[in-house]
């Protein structure tokens, strides 16, 4: 039974997987004496929900008052993280990793609180110091505190070095890098707990291991589960692509709805990772039945909106679904896209605009849904997969164009 109030709801909200000496570090947090950092990876321009376990777990650590450090791997995307990849990550430049950085700041500064105090946040760049380390210097200084025999005995590099293209020296040695961040941080902002995914738990029992041997410091380690849906599909990634968490990439709108459309066997669980409501209220959502589920999910939506966009985006998002499911309306609020506007003029069939429109991945999958009758235009069922659409349809100077009861945008011609 832990003591710590991060650790016991850090594991009531299922954020717990592994911990290195969970009765230590319970004591540790009791103590006030715990400082943890997450580091991401700048990959891309903007996190995605993916992330959201990572960056809610951070959000908690401060939330107890505890220091926070989120670290971004500007030093380490230069070699890439080969974890569980089925293949090596394309070298970025520096330019694009530095834009990269900048775009993964904007994503967590809303989660975090930044400045000064003692259980303020810090956001750290792992290139401040490892830019800086000279090859042998670094062999020499941490080289002898790793076995290759352990090394190759992480899960995550077996299944690399089980498949054609095998793994590179270059990505072989993220794992001494992000051991050396740890104790870097260590010593910097007295961080002694890493946190992570399941499948980072080599990298940071490496990290643990090392600050004992080099520094005689007692330091820890913690992974969160990989989260996967109801029905086994990977966490923020859909049929329409990651579900970004930069709005000029996915919209508030679209962000709600994601989070609207969870399964009901997922609502509970997800209220416990992303959002910060208490536990009674979310075992008061996970109870309800039939269609008040939907009550429940449409709060999920407007809580984990809120914390990424803001709460009057939150609030402008639940209103146009509304809107726009209840009542039928076609809002300017909704989700646009252009077309040619001699594309009108000339008229395009109903299961080529459904593709264009994002809305069916293929002309196959756009003429199913028509037939299904699951395809509408200005709130009306498309009676032939290849209806024409022309300007005639515009309403307002739009068209409203729906894929099941859920997917709505508007149409508007461009010139």
């Amino acid at each position: 039974m832990t003591k710590s109030g991060f650790l016991t709801e850090a594991k009531a909200r299922g954020f717990v997987f592994q911990c290195t000496d969970e009765a230590a570090l319970d004591e540790a947090l009791l103590a006030n004496a715990v400082a943890g950092y997450i580091g991401f990876d700048p990959t891309g321009n903007s996190l995605h929900v993916g992330h959201m376990v990572q960056i809610m777990l951070l959000r908690l650590l401060q939330k107890h008052g505890h220091k926070t450090v989120a670290l971004l791997g500007g030093g380490t995307a230069k070699i890439g993280d080969p974890s569980f990849r089925e293949e090596a990550r394309q070298l970025m430049t520096d330019e694009t990793i530095a834009e990269n950085i900048a775009g993964i700041r904007r994503n967590i500064e809303p989660f975090l609180t930044f400045g000064d105090g003692p259980a303020d946040a810090v956001m750290a760049n792992n290139a401040d110091w490892l830019d800086k380390l000279g090859y042998i210097e670094l062999l020499r200084e941490i080289g002898p505190h790793f076995s290759i025999s352990r090394m190759l005995a992480f899960d995550s590099v077996k299944s690399r070095l089980d498949r054609e293209q095998g793994l590179t020296f270059l990505e072989f040695n993220y794992s001494i890098l992000q051991s050396y961040d740890f104790r870097e941080l260590n010593r910097r902002y007295g961080v002694n707990l890493q946190m992570g995914g399941s499948d980072q738990w080599g990298n940071i029992v490496s990290g643990v291991d090392l600050v004992r041997r080099t520094d005689a410091k007692t330091v820890y380690g913690l992974t969160a589960p990989l989260i996967t849906t109801a029905s086994g599909a990977k966490m923020g990634k859909t049929a329409k692509g990651a579900m970004w968490l930069t709005a000029e990439r996915l919209s508030p709108f679209d962000y709600w709805q994601f989070w609207r459309n969870t399964e009901d066997a997922d609502v509970g669980r997800f209220l416990k990772l992303f959002t910060d409501l208490p536990l009674d209220e979310i075992a008061r959502l996970e109870a309800l039945g039939g269609a008040e589920i939907n009550e429940a999910k449409k709060i999920l939506a407007t809580e984990a909106t809120s914390l990424c966009h803001g709460r009057a985006a939150a609030e402008a998002a639940a209103e146009t679904a509304r809107r726009a499911f209840e009542e039928g309306a076609a809002v300017d609020t909704l989700p646009t896209v252009t077309v040619p506007a001699a594309d009108l003029t000339a008229g395009i069939p109903a299961f080529a605009l459904l593709v264009q429109a994002g809305m069916a991945a293929t002309n196959g999958e756009a003429r199913r849904l028509i037939r299904g009758g699951g395809a509408r235009l200005n709130d009306v069922a498309f009676t032939e997969e290849a209806q024409m659409v022309t300007a005639a349809d515009l309403r307002d100077g739009a068209l409203k164009l729906s894929a099941g009861k859920k997917q709505h945008k508007l149409i508007k011609p461009e010139a």
